[in-house]
């Protein structure tokens, strides 16, 4: 497992931490409190083309004129005031049209939105999970340019980074399949401008009632609606049907849409028999379900009989498959991942797929791309469970585990080649997708990634324990780059559960290692503590060296984490022990790396030169601009603090560099603060606010509250080297209120020592300083290290 320093760890998670006392609404608050950046230009992010999210609208959509003028009713509102947030719930029975009408108004409307539309479907109704508004957030600010390994990891960070990028904006947004308004809410924008439209078969009156969200209840067609549609769609195939044959057809449906389209359909499709044969088929399945029913629930009874009808008149290849996609783990799924599925060639199971989109029983969403309405996907599952073997369903789930399993292994492969191969027995049915680049794995991932959470518990619930603890060790990665902690941490613990069934304690060291360090990228020391040590504790029973200098090196870095220095420098040392006469050097030169940070921290910065010229030495010849960004940056510390500012300047550059040509603007963020250092250094504190303001604008952009604090501080800190106190106070009261509200003892320590100095060069007395001393004191009590000790120093001689 790729071992992270504390610094890289903060920026890729957003600094979140267990003990936050503040919200991200709280924070945002206090930046209007305490004034902006008065920084011009930059901090824009890249020119993109806006998202245009919308699916495309359902064929001969037809009637539905006055829930139509009702909603263009809720987007003009008053001509005399100006376009204010607003939040509408078209509401209804499931298959009554909810998604088609959202979807065929956004589009007549979508002029009037240019900066974009986006859409998520959050499956609240589905067999399986429902989407979170975690993982709905993270493909909103993906398509709204944030880069995946910069989003936010805390819930709060990233609805309070969404609601800023909106801001100012005009964006249509819809919200399809909404079970609770706590999917929605987080989803919300905050500023004017913007319009959401929730589709749900629940009311959804928390959001009527406190957000003053506007209801269109849809109900079932009229006749004379069910009937037009009935005629639109078999118009060209059945010029003759009547009126009365229609109408039948139309009660059958119990004048649903849903039903009514898959009906249209299989009454288009065979022109050559007669209309009254089909609908008395169709009233003989609807008597069998009448007598199988036991509820008086003629809609569901209706979508049901309208569901088997029209699939006992597919093809038997096509009803097998039909049948086998309720066995999925995913509700949408790929061509190739069906093939795997049903054990055939790519070409027979996008014929089929094909076979069963023109019967309305699947909807291709994009390129090689499908999904079942939820209530089709509950009727494949009773098809599966009613006609397929308990073992055909195990063998077919294997199958498109398997695939998913190979898969998920070459996208680590390239998005993160350092981790360890897990040992894959079995080959997939059909070949899992081979990737050209990183963009190509990437954009695989970002598809699948909700349903790689499905499919590892699928795997688990169906006893196969092997790939249900493989499948997110294979993908550790991965998670620990782009930092998805809702899928990290419950695929982990499905994982070792499994390979605690097997009796896999290999397995087990590997989500033990997993588990610790998502706990620890997420800020959840405590729990991290606990796997860290687990995973220790079996490496040394397994007697497996790399593994337990790898964990050793993890316990550091929580450690160093944490600034208990002494505890992380054994931690690293015990494990630069072990990686002696190890074949990857890769591994001791970042154990050697994290280990010189503590001696930068302890101040013992010719040692820590010596250690990071090794750790260089091994970088270079490696492909990871990453860790060799680390070092250079490391390097510059030492450097700068040994006076020697020149060379401090060239590492920084190199470092910097390295991130600009990847284009992590997280990484480029955090090192510009050295830029800043060393620019000061040189005598140059003018020079010095253009790093700044770059890192500031990028943190907050980022939502990254920790590192934003910082990146305040440091501008403070150069107002001071410039002679304008005034000035500094500013920055230093926001840097201050920052690190308060993530909880962070050792910074806020730092910044009240920086306010209080601002405030006596700005003429303030011992009184305005004492109540900021008081509380860097306290703050700085569990800190006995040589920095801590010189700032305690020069706390108490400010008073």
């Amino acid at each position: 497992m790729s071992p992270r320093n504390p610094d890289d760890e903060e920026e890729q998670t957003g600094a979140t931490h267990s003990e936050l006392s503040g919200s991200a609404a709280d924070v945002l608050q206090a930046r209007d409190v305490h004034g902006g950046v008065h920084f011009h230009g930059g901090g824009t992010r890249r020119d993109r083309v806006p998202p245009r999210q919308l699916p495309a609208g359902v064929r001969s959509f037809v009637n539905r004129e006055e829930e139509l003028r009702r909603l263009n009713k809720v987007l003009t509102g008053h001509s005399a005031e100006p376009m204010v947030v607003a939040v509408c719930v078209i509401a209804g029975t499931a298959g009554v049209g909810k998604t088609s009408l959202a979807v065929h108004w956004a589009h007549q409307v979508s002029s009037q939105f240019p900066d974009g539309h986006l859409y998520a479907n959050l499956h609240g109704y589905d067999p399986g999970p429902r989407a979170t508004p975690e993982q709905v957030l993270d493909r909103f600010l993906r398509a709204l340019g944030v880069p995946a390994d910069e989003v936010p990891a805390d819930l709060d960070d990233r609805a309070a980074l969404y609601r800023s990028l909106l801001a100012g904006r005009r964006m249509l947004i819809i919200l399809d399949n909404a079970a609770t308004t706590g999917q929605v809410r987080p989803l919300l924008p905050g500023t004017a401008g913007c319009l959401v439209v929730v589709t749900s078969r629940s009311h959804l009156s928390g959001l009527v009632f406190r957000e003053g969200a506007h209801r269109v209840t849809l109900g079932v067609l009229t006749e004379r609606e069910a009937v037009s549609l009935l005629r639109n769609v078999t118009a060209d195939y059945r010029p003759e049907a009547s009126p009365d044959e229609l109408a039948e057809l139309a009660r059958l449906c119990a004048h649903l849409p849903l039903a009514l389209r898959i009906a249209a359909e299989r009454a288009a499709r065979r022109p050559h028999t007669a209309l009254h044969e089909l609908i008395e088929d169709l009233r003989d399945e609807s008597g069998l379900w009448d007598a199988l029913s036991t509820d008086d629930d003629d809609e569901a009874d209706a979508v049901r009989s309208v569901f088997a009808w029209s699939y006992r008149a597919l093809p038997e290849d096509a009803a097998a498959l039909f049948r086998l996609l309720g066995v999925h783990p995913a509700p949408e799924f790929s061509v190739s991942s069906v093939a795997a599925l049903a054990g055939t060639s790519y070409g027979q199971a996008r014929q089929r797929l094909e076979a069963l989109a023109d019967a309305h029983l699947v909807e291709q969403v994009s390129r090689g791309r499908y999904q079942l309405h939820d209530l089709l996907r509950s009727y494949a599952t009773e098809q599966a469970r009613e006609e397929e073997t308990p073992e055909s369903r195990v063998a077919a789930l294997r199958r498109v585990l398997t695939w998913y399993l190979h898969a998920a292994d070459r996208v680590r492969e390239l998005l993160s080649p350092r981790e360890a191969r897990m040992p894959l027995d079995s080959a997939p049915a059909i070949d899992a997708p081979s990737f050209e680049d990183e963009d190509e794995a990437l954009s695989w991932y970002e598809s699948e990634r909700p349903f790689l959470v499905a499919a590892t518990r699928a795997a688990a619930e169906a006893g196969l324990h092997q790939i249900a603890w493989q499948l997110p060790a294979t993908l550790r990665g991965v998670y620990m780059t782009f930092n998805p902690f809702g899928d990290w941490i419950s695929t982990g613990h499905v994982g070792l559960e499994s390979a605690r069934v097997l009796g896999d304690q290999m397995g087990e060291a590997e989500l033990l290692d997993s588990l610790a360090m998502a706990y620890t990228q997420s800020g959840q020391l405590d729990e991290a503590e606990e796997y860290h040590l687990a995973a220790l504790s079996l490496r040394r029973e397994l007697g497996d060296n790399l593994g337990e200098a790898i964990a050793l090196n993890g316990l550091g870095l929580l450690h160093l984490r944490r600034r208990e220095l002494a505890a992380a420098q054994r931690a690293f040392q015990e494990a630069t022990a072990l990686l002696r006469g190890q074949e990857d050097a890769y591994w001791k030169a970042l154990v050697l790396a994290n280990l010189a940070e503590v001696h930068i921290e302890l101040t013992r910065y010719d040692e820590a030169a010596e250690l990071l010229h090794e750790a260089r030495a091994i970088f270079s010849g490696e492909d990871d601009y990453a860790a060799e960004g680390n070092a250079l940056y490391l390097t510059s510390r030492v450097e700068r603090e040994l006076g020697r500012v020149d060379r401090a300047a060239a590492h920084i550059d190199h470092a910097l560099d390295l991130a600009r040509a990847r284009g992590n603007e997280a990484h480029e963020a955090h090192w510009l603060l050295e830029r800043c250092r060393v620019l000061r250094a040189a005598g140059s504190p003018g020079e010095a606010l253009v790093p700044c303001q770059r890192a500031t604008t990028i943190q907050q952009r980022l939502g990254d509250r920790s590192r934003e604090a910082q990146a305040l501080d440091e501008t403070g800190e150069t107002y001071q080297a410039l002679g304008q106190p005034e000035e500094a106070v500013n920055f230093h009261r926001r840097a201050v209120a920052l690190h308060r509200a993530v909880g962070d003892r050792w910074r806020l320590a730092g910044s009240l020592g920086n306010l209080a100095n601002a405030l006596a060069a700005s003429g303030s007395g011992a009184d305005a300083l004492r109540p900021l001393v008081r509380e860097a004191l306290v703050a700085l009590a569990d800190f006995d290290d040589p920095r801590a000790a010189a700032l305690r120093t020069r706390l108490q001689s400010l008073v």
